[in-house]
């Protein structure tokens, strides 16, 4: 018996312009054990389709057509059955851990109450079983960051704990909406083979939804392509990936960014002008006493005008809290910042604000950094309003159009909320509000990171298209090595607070110093399951040597 089986799934939304068919006569299945992969462009219905499963879908949606999860009919089920149903049957992992966790509560708690909400067990074997989940996810020092709150982890970190929540219960079916979006390739290597465990193991079926090709040539048995609401390819991993039938999933599979281990990439630009950003021996610590967790220590980069510099690592290496200190969001504890040419410590009021009008940022979730209470003309213009007081209404309007233009957004989703918008949707909206002032530095952690391979290479291509015309520098914070490799000069290396190398980028990557910088290489994934498959029997034969 299937654990999922869909007929015919309509979903439409309801909006004020009319009716929106966001899916159209889907239908697929999971059996216990594998995993389907849903693949395609942001806005194709993959999330939508997700969140039909689960009965999820907002309050102006409809659907039509039957899904069963497990012999239950969710899109006829009540919400006493639909609660019953979701944590324990089926579980899922969210696009965005920002907005799957509460802030105000310590993640060891949260995860016990998904334990407590489904099995009768005492509050401390639930926290016991907490204190494991993590650790079976790679959350260092368990027992202490159980006691941490969202917002003292870093964002891969996040989405390991909303990984350990869906799986607390061992579902038989796992929905997985971009489960690795926010992991650097170690630990989404290691977060692939637990899921793949616990498939395996447990009989739990997974719907991935993902747009990133070498995950699901990595954990796919089966890959549904979807365009447009509808689902125009389906079939076995290797039958769709290394002989895909459909045009669309054609160019879906030639869009995916490759990191190359020959060849030249991008030169290094001549560094005679004075950094635009400059870090000097920043040393940062988070709390106190036992506590206490020294995010940055040592660390010193540069970037100068016109290049882009990657900065790369695992997750909770440092990368996100270097490019807060750059833009003097967290101060060094020991160290010095220089923006422009000016030490920030010594900058304060208008000059310190006429500093940051120089600088863009995109930031690494775009739920989270975006006012749900705005629409995307207000989101995008707020930099005018507070540096560009002297604009109109009219000439901000007339400047928003055109910087959502340039990301490859219509004209037509400036009166659209935040939260109306696919993920890849508002990362562009977010780096469009970066881009809005024509800044000198363009800070950007993790700016591709919700976006399908093409939409992606859309926006990179936009990106380098504008620094060569405005000659702005950009600090770019990925853990996406292949789309480092081919959009950045120079990279620095991270890992556990301090820098572990730096160089122009192919030189780095190509004949990498260290072996923490070979390991990191060895774990990309490639869009091609028999190069994936060997790759897993020759770790499996390693480990057992």
């Amino acid at each position: 018996m299937n654990i999922l089986e869909m007929e015919n799934l309509g979903v439409t939304f309801t909006t004020d312009t009319g009716d929106v068919p966001a899916v159209r006569d889907v239908s697929l299945y999971v059996r216990p054990g594998e995993t389907l992969a849903l693949v395609g462009e942001s806005g194709s219905g993959k999330s939508t389709v997700a969140l039909a499963t689960m009965g999820l879908l907002p309050g102006n949606a409809r659907a039509s057509g039957r899904v069963t999860v497990d012999g239950t009919d969710v899109v006829a089920a009540g919400e006493a059955e639909l609660a019953r149903l979701r944590g324990r049957t089926a579980s899922m992992v969210f696009q965005e851990p920002a907005t799957a966790l509460d802030p105000l509560t310590r993640i060891g708690r949260q995860t016990a109450e998904v334990v407590r909400n489904h099995r009768p067990v005492s509050r401390a074997q639930a926290a016991r079983e907490a204190v494991e989940l993590l650790r079976r996810v790679g959350i260092p020092e368990p027992e202490r960051r159980a006691s941490a709150f969202p917002f003292q982890l870093s964002g891969g970190q996040r989405q390991r704990v909303v990984i350990a929540m869906a799986i607390a219960n061992s579902p038989g079916l796992l929905i997985a909406d971009e489960p690795t979006t926010a992991l650097d390739v170690t630990v989404q290597a290691d977060i692939l083979d637990l899921l793949r465990k616990s498939a395996v193991d447990s009989g739990t079926g997974v719907l991935l939804v993902t747009h990133n090709m070498g995950v699901v040539a990595d954990f796919a048995d089966r890959v549904a392509v979807m365009l447009r609401g509808e689902v125009v390819e389906t079939g076995p991993v290797e039958e769709v990936l290394l002989r895909p039938a459909h045009e669309y999933t054609q160019r879906l599979l030639a869009a995916v960014p490759r990191l190359r281990l020959s060849g030249e990439g991008p030169p290094p630009r001549a560094v005679e002008d004075a950094p635009v950003v400059q870090l000097r021996d920043v040393c940062v610590q988070f709390g106190r006493g036992r506590r206490a967790v020294r995010a940055l220590d040592g660390v010193s980069l540069a970037v100068h005008p016109g290049e882009t510099v990657g900065l790369v690592g695992e997750s909770g290496s440092g990368k996100s809290t270097a490019a807060r200190v750059a833009l003097g969001l967290v101060p060094p504890d020991d160290g010095s910042v220089s923006l422009f040419g000016t030490d920030l410590s010594r900058a304060g009021g208008r000059a310190r604000r006429a500093l940051l009008a120089g600088v863009g940022v995109v930031l690494q979730d775009p739920v989270a950094s975006l006012d749900a209470r705005m629409s995307v003309a207000e989101c995008v213009a707020e930099p005018l309003r507070m540096h560009r007081r002297g604009m109109s209404a009219a000439e901000r309007r007339e400047r928003v159009a055109e910087v959502l233009e340039l990301v490859r957004l219509p004209r037509e989703l400036m009166r659209r909320g935040p939260r109306e918008l696919s993920g890849g949707q508002r990362q562009r909206v977010s780096l469009a509000r970066a881009l809005v002032l024509r800044p000198r530095l363009l800070v950007a952690d993790e700016p591709t990171s919700a976006l399908d391979v093409s939409v992606q290479r859309t926006v990179l291509e936009v990106i380098a298209d504008l620094q060569r015309e405005l000659g702005f520098a950009c600090l770019f914070v990925s853990h996406d090595l292949a789309v480092v490799q081919e959009f950045a000069q120079r990279v620095v290396v991270m890992r556990a607070g301090h820098v572990e190398e730096q160089g122009p980028t192919m030189g780095t990557l190509l004949r990498p110093e260290t072996e923490y910088t070979r390991r990191l290489i060895a774990a990309v994934p490639v869009p091609d399951p028999v190069v994936q498959r060997r790759r897993r029997t020759a770790d499996r034969t390693g480990a057992d040597a």
